[in-house]
């Protein structure tokens, strides 16, 4: 199976196409990038996943994480075919390229968020996607419910685990 043919990877392209949910984005990849035996940084999922996480700041305005994230996407972009050429197929490689690089110097003129989807070329990818689209529960596009995901999820366990790093023995 093509790698972007997982359905994890299928959820990210709708979750970020369909409603901008960046913060999903990030889970997502996040969670397939980490089930690939001997996963590194230099994965080609890492830009994807850097690429929702400047979206996310940048949206909500924090253009100087946006702009340092978005810059470290754009760089593992361009070694895309360095790793396997497979991760420049059936996406509008070019395209995705120009557009994160849009968008980083659309942040150092302070402008504003401009959301941008990633293409597909692949008839089969996109077939994928209308499939698993049906089952997934989307949020509204531009709700603050996905513009402000991590403010508003339940964090306890998270919390509950710096706790207990505190409380651990030096």
């Amino acid at each position: 199976m093509h790698p972007y043919h997982h359905p994890l990877f299928l959820n990210f392209i709708v979750y970020f196409n369909r409603n901008q949910d960046y913060f999903e984005c990030h889970e997502v990849l996040e969670e397939y990038w980490k089930s690939i035996p001997g996963y590194t940084k230099d994965h080609p999922f890492t830009a994807f996943i850097l690429l929702s996480t400047g979206l996310y700041h940048w949206r909500r305005g924090n253009l100087d994480g946006a702009f340092r994230t978005l810059l470290k996407a754009e760089n593992r972009m361009m070694n895309f075919h360095k790793f396997d050429i497979r991760y420049t197929e059936h996406i509008d490689y070019r395209q995705l390229v120009q557009d994160t690089e849009r968008s980083v110097r659309h942040i150092r003129n302070g402008e504003s968020f401009s959301p941008f989807p990633i293409l597909l070329t692949s008839v089969s990818l996109q077939r994928s996607v209308e499939e698993i689209v049906s089952s997934m529960e989307l949020l509204p596009a531009g709700s603050d419910a996905v513009i402000h995901k991590h403010m508003l999820r339940d964090r306890s366990d998270i919390l509950e685990e710096r706790e207990k790093k505190k409380r651990r023995p030096h």
